[in-house]
């Protein structure tokens, strides 16, 4: 709650639009609420961020590009919160990564922001890791989300970073998100619906215990906030082949999930 209070002035818009997320968010924790409602609101804080901070800077097509990222990533860390641990380690190091680029690049204020969200998550993993004792809800987990955007989106139009930076820093959440996401709509399923098809749950389902999928998204999360800093510095042709070793990776990575989920069936076959 204190971060706001010493964050510039001009980026009221980020906080006005956190606070209507954790309004509605919390209400939805409380009584629920339809989806169609929720993701109004979820515009509407996106839309507050980016027209009162970015617009001048992005235009009205850059504006639209950017309102449904920062939706989209809003929602995608909801769907990343099934696990114990999972959402509040990818918060501790993402915003931590994201804090050290930031600093390297002397822009301290949005160092300090960052960091002082990855202390809290750092806090909150302590009671959060299997077996949790405290959970995020639909407040803490969708805040989250949109502070990733934002303060990605604001180190971008600062010309801190490269908008690839913070897209790579949470590409775990990001990837099983999206891939999933689209598979399912591929498969006419109803995608909005709660389900147990994200590449964590498989593991879990597949036998992995909570504490070791969880030690496992840890540690490619550390990869990719390292993989993050070297393409910061990286030349242009570096930076081509830093991406593509991450696209590789992560498909290395899904079939992974498949042949541990075959062993699986061989085994209780």
């Amino acid at each position: 709650m204190s971060i706001p209070l010493v964050s510039p002035a001009e980026w009221w818009p980020l906080w006005l639009g956190a606070a209507l997320l954790v309004g509605i968010s919390f209400l939805e924790d409380l009584v629920g609420l339809p989806i169609v409602g929720r993701l109004i609101m979820h515009f509407a804080a996106a839309s507050t961020f980016v027209i009162g901070l970015l617009f001048d800077q992005i235009g009205l097509g850059g504006a639209v590009i950017a309102i449904v990222a920062v939706v989209w990533m809003t929602n995608l860390y909801n769907f990343m919160d099934g696990m114990d641990g999972l959402a509040g380690g990818m918060s501790a190091f993402g915003f931590a990564f994201l804090a050290i680029a930031a600093w390297l690049a002397k822009s301290h204020a949005l160092a300090l922001m960052s960091l002082s969200v990855a202390a809290a998550a750092g806090a909150f993993l302590l009671f959060n890791f299997h077996p949790a004792r405290i959970f995020l809800g639909d407040a803490g987990s969708t805040t989250l989300g949109f502070l990733a955007a934002g303060l990605g989106l604001i180190g971008w139009r600062q010309g801190v970073w490269s908008i690839w930076l913070p897209v790579l820093v949470f590409s775990p959440f990001i990837g099983d998100a999206t891939v999933t996401l689209v598979r399912r709509v591929f498969r006419g399923e109803r995608f909005w619906q709660a389900h147990r098809a994200h590449y964590y749950q498989r593991l879990v389902l597949s036998g992995w215990s909570h504490r070791k999928t969880a030690l496992v998204e840890y540690g490619l999360m550390m990869s990719c906030g390292i993989g993050a800093l070297a393409f910061q510095k990286a030349s242009d042709s570096a930076q081509l082949g830093i991406m593509g070793f991450w696209v590789l990776t992560f498909l290395g990575l899904g079939y992974g999930v498949s042949l541990v989920e075959q062993g699986r069936g061989r085994q209780g076959a």
